[in-house]
């Protein structure tokens, strides 16, 4: 019987813990040091800075779910769905708020690693996890 994508490619497990690693300690230090960013980038603190910390704690809850996920990409693919949505939508969201001067282009940076390095292995995981239902 031949063997499952996940079986014979360890890269999806390790990527999605270094994923769940990333996402846990980005999402800990905007908590506790809900400033650090914006001081990095030179840029002004948010009027709610409570909500940058729930940015954060949201983040850290993607985190522990990328590394549920690690452990068996085809029973937990709906997390990786979901994150890489998150993923999408996170950058369209920069993009339109830098276009309207509400969100400062410096954070470039943060969607970048939070972001966009994700797109192509998470999008490479979620279509080998269809083509192997399709095999089922």
């Amino acid at each position: 019987m031949k063997k499952s994508y996940f079986e014979r490619y360890k890269w999806p497990k390790i990527l999605l813990k270094i994923a769940g690693l990333y996402n846990v300690c980005w999402g800990t230090s905007v908590i506790l040091f809900p400033t650090l960013f914006f001081d990095f980038m030179g840029a002004p603190y948010p009027t709610y800075m409570s909500i940058w910390q729930c940015v954060g704690m949201i983040v850290g809850v993607y985190g522990v779910g990328y590394i549920i996920a690690a452990h068996n990409p085809l029973k937990h693919w709906v997390i990786i769905f979901v994150g890489l949505l998150g993923k999408m939508f996170g950058p369209i969201g920069f993009v339109y708020h830098v276009i309207l001067g509400t969100f400062p282009a410096s954070f470039a940076w943060v969607i970048l690693g939070n972001d966009l390095i994700w797109w192509i292995p998470f999008s490479i995981i979620l279509y080998n996890v269809y083509k192997e239902s399709k095999n089922a």
